[in-house]
C-alpha cells in the first residue's frame, strides 16, 4: 500500500487550522481595513477578516495567499505571519485554530472583487467598524499594535508613500498610523537622520505657506517593509 494511502488512527482529535489576514491601507486620510461579508453560516451576512481553512497538502503562507485572493481579489502582497490565535469556543463550528497574517498597501494598488463564500469586500476606517464575526475584532486590535511598533524602529510606513512627497505629508502618515500628532522639529530630525531620502529640487507651495522641500527615497529596494 502506497504512503498517500495509509489511514493513520490518533488518539486525540485533531483541531482544524484556518489563516485570517488583515490589510491595512490609507485612504480619504484614515487608516482602513478591508473586510468581506460572510455568505455563509456561520456569521452569514456579517462581516469577517478574508480567510479560510487550510487544505491538507498546503502551507501556510500559501492558505493566506489564496484566501485573499478568492475572496477579495487582492493578490501579489507579501504577507507577515502576525500571531496564532486558538481560544476555545472561538468558532461555533469545530475546534479551529487560526494563523493571522497581516499586510500594508497603497490604496492605488488595490481592486476589490468579492467571490468564494464573500458575499462582498469593502474598505472600513479603523476607527468606525461593523460588528465583526468570529474573534476578528481581537485580531484586528493585535495587527494594529503590531504596526504601531514597527513604526519606532522601521521604515514600514514608506510603503505608502508616493514617488515623490514632503516631509508635512509624510509626518501626517505617520500621524495618521498612530492616530495622534507627531512633533514637527523631533519628526524631522529623525526622518532625515534615516539616511534614505533625497530632495528632488523641486518646492512645492501650498496657500501662501513657505515652499516645502519635496524628497524621494533614494533606493525603495532598501526600505524595510514588514520584517
Amino acid at each position: 500500500m502506497s504512503s498517500a494511502a495509509t489511514t493513520f488512527c490518533y488518539a486525540y482529535p485533531h483541531p482544524a487550522v484556518t489563516t485570517d489576514v488583515v490589510l491595512f491601507t490609507i485612504s480619504d486620510e484614515q487608516l482602513q481595513l478591508l473586510l468581506i461579508r460572510r455568505g455563509r453560516d456561520p456569521f452569514a451576512g456579517q462581516w469577517a477578516l478574508p480567510g479560510g481553512f487550510l487544505d491538507i497538502d498546503e502551507d501556510l503562507d500559501r492558505c493566506a495567499e489564496r484566501e485573499l485572493e478568492e475572496e477579495t481579489g487582492v493578490s501579489g502582497l507579501y504577507l507577515e505571519q502576525l500571531y496564532t490565535f486558538g481560544k476555545t469556543g472561538r468558532d461555533p463550528r469545530e475546534r479551529v485554530i487560526s494563523v493571522a497574517y497581516f499586510a500594508l498597501a497603497p490604496s492605488e494598488r488595490i481592486r476589490l472583487r468579492a467571490g468564494d463564500d464573500a458575499a462582498d469586500a469593502a474598505w472600513f476606517p479603523l476607527t468606525d467598524l461593523p460588528q465583526l464575526a468570529f474573534d476578528h475584532a481581537e485580531i484586528i486590535r493585535t495587527a494594529h499594535q503590531r504596526l504601531v511598533a514597527k513604526l519606532d524602529y522601521s521604515t514600514i510606513a514608506f510603503q505608502f508613500l508616493p514617488e515623490t512627497f514632503t516631509l508635512a505629508e509624510l509626518q501626517r502618515l505617520y500621524e495618521i498610523l498612530v492616530d495622534a500628532p507627531i512633533d514637527k522639529r523631533n519628526f524631522r530630525r529623525w526622518a532625515l537622520a534615516l539616511g534614505q531620502l533625497e530632495e528632488t529640487g523641486e518646492l512645492h507651495r501650498r496657500g501662501s505657506h513657505r515652499p516645502a522641500r519635496v524628497y524621494r527615497l533614494s533606493d525603495r529596494e532598501r526600505v524595510t517593509y514588514l520584517k
